[in-house]
């Protein structure tokens, strides 16, 4: 049996900093993630004899879509040209865009909206899938 337990923390200073900074984090990578889909997608609507009145960001043709999968194998590459994504767990990060991602297959498949860029101070959870350690000691985390 598999269980999940959600915890309310309540952080020192040094902490909701850490915090906030992980979170603004997440926000600036599921933004970039999600600029890369609508890059992709507004690369197709452009029809290929004649230009658009709006400017749009041509991809190559062959250029794969920009999949669950491709955006999280090329985490460890924007991690050496964006140290700040260091900070952050890894598998938070993967996470984040598996929530991008969900977010886009109910798109697809159940006609939500698409999904939209998330605001300063509008990623208010992170998710930590598992841990090295447990972090309980006692009653504190």
């Amino acid at each position: 049996m598999i269980l999940n337990y959600v915890y309310r923390i309540y952080p020192d200073s040094n902490q909701i900093d850490l915090l906030n900074e992980w979170l603004e984090t997440c926000r600036v990578s599921y933004n970039y993630a999600l600029r890369e889909l609508k890059d992709w997608i507004a690369s197709r609507k452009c029809p290929i004899d004649r230009c658009s009145l709006e400017s749009e960001y041509i991809m190559a043709a062959d250029y794969p879509f920009p999949g669950y999968h491709q955006q999280q194998n090329n985490l460890p590459k924007a991690k050496k040209q964006f140290p700040r994504l260091k900070i952050v767990p890894s598998q938070v990060l993967q996470t984040n865009i598996r929530r991008l991602h969900d977010a886009w297959d109910f798109f697809q498949k159940r006609g939500y909206g698409f999904p939209r860029f998330k605001k300063y101070g509008q990623m208010k959870s992170i998710l930590f899938p598992q841990f090295k350690t447990n972090p309980l000691t006692g009653w504190q985390i």
